[in-house]
C-alpha cells in the first residue's frame, strides 16, 4: 500500500539533511555543554551557533532564546513563570488555545488564583481586537494575554503585531503560541513586540523532543525546572546537542527554502479544496482555513456533511494520515473546544471535522487518493442522509 501522510500540523518527517546532521552530531560530539573540557566546549559551541541562528531569524539577541523539550514545556514555562515570578494576577486568553496554554491557565487559576478572561471568538474562529482592548483597560491588575499566532485545527491567523502593540499601551504581558508559525513565515520579533513565544522542532522536519522558547530580555521570567545553571538558569538539566543541532539544520532549510515552499504548499491547498468540493457535494471548510488571507497555509480544515466518527481510522485503512480535527482519543463523541467555538450544534451533531494539513513532500497525487478515498466512504453516508430526509 502507498502510504499518504496528510498530518503536518502534528508532526512533520525528518529531513534527510536534519538525520545526517544529528548522527553526526551523536558520533562525533557527545562531550556534555557543561563540562569545561574540550568535548564539552565542543558541544556548547555546536548549541550557542543554533542559539545564534534562531535568534538571527527571529530578529532578538541569542540571551533571549532558551532552549526546551518542546512547545509545550515552553507554554508551561512561560505561562506558570509570569504567574509566580512577574506578579501576573490575571490572565486574557481564547478558547481556541491548545491544551498546553488552556490547562496551563486553568491550573494558574486553580492554584494560585489567577483571574481568567476569555475572548470567544466569532463563527469564523476570529478574535476581536477591539474586545480584547476593552478586557486591558476594564483591570489595574498586572494582565497576562496568551492568544496563539495560528490556530492548529482551522489554521486562523491573528494579528500579533496590533495584539502586541495593544499590550504594551495597556502596560501587559504578551506571550504568543507560535509552534505553527515558526519557520513556517517570517517573524521578526524587533518589530513584533511580543514579550514570550514558544517553538517545536517537529512542526519543521526537524526531531521531537527539542524546541525554543523566546523570552524577551529584562522580563525578569524565571525557570520553573532547576537544578542546574543550563540556558540561562532558565531551564535546567543537560541540553538536547543533538536535537537542538537537528532544529538548526532544519530552521536552516526552511528559511533557506521559505518561498518555494510556501508557494508549493498554497498551490496544493487551493487544489485540495477544488478536488474535496467536487469528491463530496455539501462539504464545508471551517474557520478562514480555505481562504488565502488571514489563513494559515499548512493547514485546511473541512466538515464533511455526515456524521462518521470513525472516518479517520477508514482512512488510514486505505494508507491516508489525517487528523479528525478533535484533541479527543479515537472513539471519543466530544468535539474539540475549537470546533465546539465555530461550529453550530446541528454541525456538531451531524457533521464530521476533518483536518488536513500539508508539507513541501505533499503532491497532486495525495489529494487526488485523499479526494477518490472520501467519494467512496461519503456514498452510503450521502445516500442514507437522503433517504431519511424523504420518508
Amino acid at each position: 500500500m502507498n502510504k499518504i501522510y496528510l498530518d503536518n500540523a502534528a508532526t512533520t518527517p525528518l529531513s534527510e539533511e536534519v538525520i545526517d546532521a544529528m548522527v553526526g552530531t551523536m558520533k562525533m560530539n557527545f562531550g556534555n555543554p557543561s563540562s569545561t573540557h574540550s568535548f564539552g566546549q565542543e558541544a556548547k559551541i555546536l548549541i550557542e551557533n543554533v542559539r545564534r541562528q534562531v535568534a538571527d531569524y527571529l530578529h532578538v539577541t541569542p540571551a533571549e532564546i532558551i532552549f526546551t523539550s518542546c512547545g509545550t514545556e515552553s507554554n508551561n514555562m512561560i505561562i506558570k513563570s509570569s504567574v509566580e515570578h512577574l506578579g501576573v494576577e490575571r490572565i486574557i486568553s481564547s478558547p481556541m488555545e491548545h491544551k498546553c496554554v488552556s490547562e496551563s491557565i486553568l491550573d494558574m487559576k486553580s492554584r494560585k488564583g489567577v483571574e481568567v478572561a476569555y475572548i470567544r471568538p466569532n463563527e469564523k474562529g476570529d478574535i476581536d481586537l477591539n474586545t480584547l482592548e476593552k478586557l486591558l483597560k476594564s483591570s489595574d491588575k498586572k494582565t497576562l494575554v496568551s492568544l496563539m499566532h495560528a490556530n492548529n485545527e482551522i489554521g486562523n491567523i491573528v494579528d500579533i503585531k496590533k495584539i502586541a502593540e495593544l499590550c504594551r499601551a495597556n502596560n501587559a504581558l504578551f506571550h504568543s503560541d507560535t509552534v505553527q508559525t515558526m519557520a513556517h513565515m517570517n517573524l521578526d520579533f524587533s518589530d513584533i513586540l511580543v514579550d514570550f513565544a514558544s517553538c517545536s522542532a517537529h512542526k519543521f522536519h526537524g526531531p521531537k523532543g527539542v524546541g525554543f522558547a523566546f523570552i524577551r530580555k529584562a522580563s525578569g521570567l524565571k525557570g520553573i525546572i532547576t537544578g542546574g545553571p543550563q540556558e540561562r538558569s532558565l531551564r535546567a538539566g543537560t541540553e538536547n546537542v543533538s536535537g537542538i543541532v537537528g532544529l538548526g539544520k532544519a530552521l536552516e532549510l526552511s528559511l533557506k527554502n521559505m518561498e518555494a515552499y510556501t508557494s508549493h504548499i498554497e498551490e496544493i491547498k487551493e487544489y485540495a479544496v477544488e478536488k474535496l468540493t467536487d469528491a463530496v457535494p455539501g462539504i464545508k471548510f471551517n474557520g478562514r482555513s480555505s481562504e488565502k488571507e488571514n489563513s494559515l497555509y499548512t493547514v485546511l480544515s473541512a466538515l464533511l456533511p455526515y456524521k462518521n466518527p470513525l472516518i479517520g481510522l477508514q482512512l488510514d485503512m486505505k494508507g491516508i494520515a489525517v487528523s479528525q480535527g478533535s484533541a479527543c482519543s479515537s472513539g471519543a463523541s466530544k468535539p474539540s473546544m475549537v470546533m465546539m467555538m465555530v461550529l453550530s450544534e446541528d454541525e456538531m451533531d451531524h457533521c464530521t471535522p476533518l483536518r488536513i494539513s500539508f508539507s513541501h513532500m505533499t503532491t497532486k497525487e495525495d489529494i487526488n487518493a485523499l479526494a477518490d478515498a472520501l467519494k467512496e466512504i461519503s456514498k452510503d453516508f450521502v445516500i442514507e442522509k437522503t433517504n431519511v430526509e424523504h420518508r
